[in-house]
């Protein structure tokens, strides 16, 4: 149906009664929710077809139920609609603003086998680091990551995964970047718990 055509198809539908044990409202189909809510709210109230007495304006309930039917179908349209585009962790889109994201290990091994430009940071002290680090991974100790980017991460849009012994100092630097305003940030805990190659 045309848009044209599906406006002008809502624009002469008739006023809606609701009604209950308590009062009595008139809601025109572009008021809110009403055949919304009478589904969610069930036999606490009825809605029905009001012709003001008109017998040739009366709907059948053929024709009622096909009408609320296509206005359950555009509320779920716009609520697709809206709720597309949200960012996905595996694929290391943008995270929200300011904020990292926290992702499992099994993910972040996962996003360490594509070629999209990431960067592992280690966050513990430099003493860790050379006992043992994930393969890759640039030394970024938590304690020197205050309000300047650091000189490793020129990129604020590359994709950063950050790691520490346990996942405590790994949060505290993930947030710290993320309020520098890095973009997509992720922390996927400490390497006591990581079961991937280390070097």
């Amino acid at each position: 149906m045309p848009l044209s055509s599906a406006c002008s198809f809502f624009l002469r539908m008739p006023s809606i009664r609701l009604m209950n044990d308590r009062r009595l409202l008139y809601y025109r189909w572009i008021s809110g929710m009403g055949l919304l809510s009478n589904i969610i709210i069930g036999d606490e109230c009825s809605v029905r077809p009001h012709t003001d007495g008109k017998k040739n304006g009366a709907m059948n309930g053929k024709e009622y139920m096909m009408r609320k039917k296509l206005w359950i179908l555009i509320v779920l349209v716009l609520v697709t609609a809206c709720s597309a585009g949200k960012a996905s962790v595996p694929d290391g889109k943008p995270a929200v603003k300011n904020t990292y994201t926290r992702i499992t290990q099994k993910e972040a091994a996962e996003m360490m086998t594509r070629d999209d430009g990431h960067i592992i940071v280690d966050v513990r002290r430099e003493d860790e680091y050379a006992s043992g680090h994930i393969p890759g991974a640039v030394l970024i100790p938590n304690e020197s990551i205050t309000t300047e980017k650091p000189e490793a991460l020129p990129d604020p849009d590359q994709i950063i995964l950050v790691y520490c012994r346990s996942g405590n100092r790994s949060a505290q630097a993930a947030q710290k970047l993320a309020a520098m305003g890095y973009t997509r940030v992720y922390d996927f805990g400490g390497i006591m718990t990581w079961d991937g190659p280390v070097e």
